[in-house]
């Protein structure tokens, strides 16, 4: 999404700004609580509104005295990420708390973004009812459109969104028609996932700092590779880091940035597990793979901070092989080795997740799934569980993303998982599904039932919806 379809909410803290986002976004996004400075990074959504796709951007507090929140260790950064998306934006939306009135740090705010030259709006938040649009009415002075809302009832937000639409540049052909491949990138605290951004989009786009939990919230950045109908286009999802649930040692915000990391792990096209290189694959990095296997996602496996591995000698061959015998259940997840510090492979990720985005759409000729399944079948039987051995009849790929496959069997009891992995195994080498998870289906068929792939394949045809071509006339038979 370009920069002219980017609308940004800001303000002071604690003033509703990730309550509108999550109103105008109409869905629960952004972390709302109440304590100053829970929002840090930039979020941001692709949203539709009024006929138009625009990307919706909630940032932190610009505090600029010692407000509340301003004590923050990180609120240099917040400052800088909110005051970066005025400057991308091309319309901003300021929000203000009627029931405080206009206080000296609204007054910097709406200098600051007046001073940008952005087409903005003063949003008078916390006007529950019409009798509350009276304090709006302190804010008239500034000289900018004011409008009266509750983001909490969502009171006067239709308004609001019309007027920040009808602000926003004529959208181009492509914008509009091309959809980001979604990216979430996972792993533990201080693994190095806001760093590994940083450096692909080689801009300060996301707060790194050594302190745990410096990301709260799953923070969407547009990317975008190459120029015209040939450009890609992505959106890579900073998460929080995922710490091992502890009922003694979460907060509210800590539950919340939990349940945001595995809901972007959910939504996701590709999932990109950051791990740190020097201890290796962690109990924690295990059950993180977990939730991705569990969510049926496409994988990518990023071993960061290479460069510090490298000074103890250690080679990648023995790195993977130490990879695999831990973590054999994402065996089918290709691993890359960077160093978010120095660069090193950094750009190597992207052909790994456009790689594995790709398997992840693939369709299996028919014909070849079953020669495939046929081969397989030859080279390893299945074991014998009571004296009786699965038979596989034939296949059919009745999904993508994740790949799935029907196979009808004479006895689905029959099966096991290690054979059920063998079959992956050997559908991955055939058809190069690198990274793509793969869900096998089971169904009970009897060959004296006319169940052979001819059959079947006529069941779908005739299921299939009615060609829009007129079909031909047929000849009346002479008499």
């Amino acid at each position: 999404m370009p920069c002219s379809s980017v609308i940004a909410i800001v303000g002071r803290p604690n003033v509703g700004k990730s309550a509108l986002f999550n109103r105008i976004a109409r869905k629960r996004i952004a972390i709302v609580f109440d304590q100053p400075g829970v929002t840090r990074d930039r979020v941001a959504r692709e949203v539709e509104a009024n006929g138009r796709r625009f990307l919706l951007v909630d940032t932190g507090g610009l505090a600029f005295d010692r407000t509340p929140g301003s004590d923050d260790p990180l609120a240099a950064e917040t400052r800088q990420q909110a005051a970066l998306a005025v400057m991308d934006a091309a319309v901003c939306l300021v929000v203000v708390d009627t029931r405080a009135g206009v206080t000296p740090l609204d007054e910097e705010v709406l200098k600051r973004v007046r001073e940008s030259g952005v087409p903005c709006a003063i949003v008078a938040n916390k006007c529950d009812t019409p009798e509350d649009d009276e304090k709006a009415d302190d804010f008239v002075r500034f000289g900018i459109p004011v409008y009266p809302c509750s983001a909490e009832h969502g009171r006067g937000v239709a308004e609001l969104v019309e007027f920040a639409v009808g602000k926003l540049p004529p959208p181009s052909a492509d914008a509009e028609s091309a959809r980001p491949l979604r990216v979430a990138v996972v792993g533990r605290p201080n693994a190095g996932k806001s760093s590994y951004i940083n450096r692909l989009l080689n801009a300060e786009r996301v707060i790194v700092s050594d302190i745990p939990g410096t990301t709260r919230d799953s923070v969407d950045v547009p990317f975008t590779i190459g120029e015209g109908p040939t450009a890609r286009h992505y959106t890579l999802v900073d998460t929080a880091g995922m710490k091992k649930h502890t009922a003694m040692s979460k907060t509210s915000v800590d539950n919340f940035s939990l349940f945001r990391s595995e809901q972007a792990i959910e939504e996701a096209d590709v999932v990109l597990l950051v791990m740190d290189s020097e201890p290796g694959p962690t109990k924690q990095d295990m059950r993180i793979a977990g939730k991705i296997i569990e969510a049926n996602r496409a994988c990518v496996i990023l071993m960061n901070k290479w460069d510090l591995a490298q000074k103890n000698q250690v080679k990648q061959d023995e790195a993977t092989a130490v990879i695999r015998k831990m973590m054999p259940f994402l065996s089918y997840a290709p691993i890359v080795y960077c160093s978010a510090k120095s660069g090193y492979n950094v750009r190597r990720t992207v052909d790994a997740i456009d790689a594995v985005a790709s398997s992840v759409q693939a369709n299996l000729p028919t014909g070849m799934l079953n020669r495939t399944i046929e081969t397989a079948q030859k080279k390893t039987l299945s074991p014998m569980i009571k004296g009786k051995r699965l038979k596989i009849y034939y296949g059919l790929q009745v999904g993508t993303d994740p790949l799935t496959i029907r196979l009808f069997v004479n006895d689905p009891k029959l099966v096991t998982d290690a054979y059920k992995s063998y079959l992956e195994k050997a559908l991955r080498a055939r058809f190069g599904l690198e990274g793509a998870p793969i869900r096998l289906f089971l169904k009970a068929r009897s060959r004296k039932d006319g169940a052979t792939l001819g059959f079947e394949i006529d069941k779908l045809k005739k299921a299939a919806p009615a060609s829009t071509k007129t079909p031909a006339k047929k000849r009346r038979p002479k008499k």
